[in-house]
């Protein structure tokens, strides 16, 4: 078990490709942390660097408080999975499991154990005696992961490791490694575009864009409390709405609807910004109140699609030429192109700078 710090941490290829720009975090001692973000982010560059498999190319590395730039993989104690599986394909998949114990000295009797354990955690026991080449891709990544997960490590670095698996198994397998890290204790760094399983694994979330982190925190937090309008659009299926606006009176925003301006009051006064200041107003698209009948409080809206979600309804609205979605309850019931009008609590409304991004509330 270790704890993990990035302390202004860089990585630059070729001289001038900055992959990951001045990096802060700190990770404690038996923790799940998801890196959340879109592809070329920079997510598995700062994960080879953990695993030592990348130079730090400015600031440093720390395992529980002792800088490690300059440790080799196997003095990191780090157990990997990749999304590229990296299997030894002349190995059966028992003695691709097996092999990480091996070469640390396991006794045979502790190694099968452990290598059974993990075959079944991972649904892989009716393939032990197979060739990597002759169980498919999904089993393929299977086998990667269990490799990471039979060991014992300080830190578990996890690259994507269910992005090859349908949706029913990586439910199932989501579970697992979470049960797997609870029982293991190690801190665990877990690489995913997906934010449904950062959600459902992690203690805590770093968002990232650009090379840059733009938020940790807890699911909570980035959720309810993004710092940016990044954050809140990434974060949430379906996504954020954005609306168009401007501040009054410090506590108040006026949005543009179709041919009316509505005043919203906001949750908390805006400071040391001017009236005027252009601004996105932000909404979940489960906090949005729908109302018939409008009482001068609601910004006028067209149904445009009508979706179904499992137990709820996605309906898409136009308002001044932007849509907005709004999750309903399926007994919800509005026809094509009917009017409408839409608003939201105080509390539910996110306000964010329109030139920065940056939010005005937090």
């Amino acid at each position: 078990m270790s704890t993990l710090e990035f302390n202004h941490v860089w990585k630059i290829y070729d001289g001038d490709v900055v992959a990951v720009q001045d990096a802060n975090f700190f990770c404690n001692d038996g923790e799940f942390i998801s890196v959340l973000g879109p592809s070329g982010c920079g997510k598995s560059s700062s994960l080879r660097m953990i695993a030592g498999l990348e130079k730090v190319s400015k600031g440093e590395i720390k395992f529980d408080g002792n800088v490690a730039n300059d440790m080799t993989p196997r003095e990191r104690n780090i157990a990997l999975a990749f999304e590229s599986y990296a299997l030894y394909s002349p190995l059966t998949i028992y003695e691709n499991l097996a092999f990480p114990l091996k070469v640390r000295g396991y006794h045979k009797k502790e190694i099968h154990k452990k290598v059974m354990d993990v075959a079944a955690a991972m649904e892989l026991v009716d393939v032990l005696d197979r060739k990597p080449a002759k169980i498919s891709g999904g089993q393929q990544q299977r086998v990667s992961l269990a490799r990471a997960l039979v060991r014992d490590p300080n830190v578990f670095l996890l690259d994507e490791p269910l992005s090859h698996m349908d949706q029913a198994v990586r439910s199932t397998l989501r579970a697992r490694i979470r049960r797997i890290h609870d029982q293991s204790k190690a801190t665990t760094i877990y690489v995913t575009h997906d934010q449904e399983e950062a959600v459902a694994l992690s203690d805590r979330v770093i968002v990232m864009n650009l090379a840059t982190i733009q938020q940790m925190g807890t699911v909570d937090e980035i959720y309810n409390r993004p710092v940016n309008e990044f954050v809140a659009g990434f974060v949430g299926d379906p996504r954020m709405n954005f609306l168009e606006g401007e501040v009054a009176d410090g506590n108040k925003v006026a949005v543009q609807g179709n041919d009316e301006i509505v005043s919203m009051r906001l949750p908390q006064e805006i400071r040391n910004v001017d009236d005027g200041k252009k601004v996105l107003v932000g909404i979940r698209p489960e906090k949005v109140i729908i109302s018939k009948n409008n009482g001068g409080a609601g910004l006028s809206a067209q149904v445009e699609i009508v979706e179904f979600v499992g137990d709820y309804r996605l309906i898409t609205f136009r308002i001044d030429e932007r849509n907005v979605k709004v999750l309903t309850p399926i007994d919800f019931s509005c026809d094509q192109d009917q009017t409408v009008y839409l608003h939201a609590e105080p509390e539910n409304l996110h306000v964010f700078d329109r030139e920065s991004g940056q939010s005005l509330l937090t």
